[in-house]
């Protein structure tokens, strides 16, 4: 399936997601080929990791992208960090080939491979794949979750199931913490919250997790970029969460004055908040 322009209706979107979700699933095997051996890992010009992983399966993606969607602009990670941006307009498509290139150096399986479509500022659809799980998220007006192995054809999912997010516990709420970037601040402001349980996890698997009832909260006060986020977020939308920017609104993509960074950001299930500024530790 070939889509020649950006999706509008429910049916479009939902088109748009299975799309990504098959080249995530395609760069997965890439990737977990290359973890499967000894691999070598740079710095770039930012001080972040980049391996080959990054690399091929941008590559793949950007390939498959090209020939699935002609004529939407895609904005890459490594793409970007060689100063290649093209110019963006209300519609276009953020890759992040390897989100965890910390998780995948220390071989935890906590990385993914991120797609997402934005236009008009919202993310519309997007897929989310950790390889070295075996599992894939992905959202376009609906939002689903399924097993299967790197480099399967879609047809191959097994346990594909309709995910949502869920209305916290009166025991309080579980709240994701990111293992690799801990902060006073997210300290302080999960205090002010009724948290029962706390979970480290790595990459855009905790926009999942709030995505298919798993946790209710994952704040972070630390940099991202647009490409971090815009995946999970499209999976977590389409599961009845939002992720509040600063100023109380849901986050906005397409931030090109702001080079793409995100500000600080809570991701939200069933139980956001009044969408007000959000008060700051």
């Amino acid at each position: 399936m070939t889509m020649h322009a950006a999706p509008k209706t429910a049916a479009e979107r939902d088109a748009a997601a299975r799309l990504f979700a098959g080249l995530a699933v395609e760069a997965g095997a890439v990737i977990m080929e290359i973890y499967a051996r000894n691999f070598d890992v740079r710095a770039k010009g930012d001080g972040s990791p980049v391996s080959l992983a990054d690399e091929k399966a941008e590559a793949l993606i950007l390939a498959g992208l090209a020939q699935l969607m002609p004529g939407v602009p895609v904005l890459a990670e490594e793409a970007a960090a060689r100063g290649e941006a093209p110019a963006l307009g209300d519609t276009f498509i953020l890759v992040d080939p390897l989100d965890g290139t910390r998780e995948f150096v220390s071989r935890n399986g906590e990385f993914t491979v991120n797609i997402a479509l934005v236009s008009d500022g919202a993310p519309l659809a997007g897929a989310v794949y950790a390889p070295a799980l075996n599992t894939l998220w992905f959202g376009g007006a609906g939002a689903f979750r399924a097993e299967i192995a790197p480099g399967h054809d879609l047809r191959q999912a097994r346990d594909l199931t309709s995910i949502r997010v869920r209305v916290s516990p009166a025991a309080g709420m579980t709240a994701l913490a990111s293992r690799s970037h801990a902060d006073p601040q997210t300290e302080r402001f999960l205090a002010g919250l009724n948290i029962a349980e706390r979970i480290a996890a790595g990459s855009s698997l905790k926009f999942c997790r709030v995505a298919e009832g798993a946790a209710d909260v994952y704040p972070r006060f630390g940099p991202t970029m647009e490409w971090d986020t815009a995946a999970g977020d499209a999976v977590l939308r389409a599961a009845g969460g939002m992720t509040q920017g600063a100023d109380g609104a849901p986050l906005v993509y397409g931030k090109t004055g702001d080079l793409y960074r995100n500000g600080p950001f809570v991701v939200w299930g069933a139980n956001a908040r009044a969408m007000t500024a959000l008060t700051l530790p």
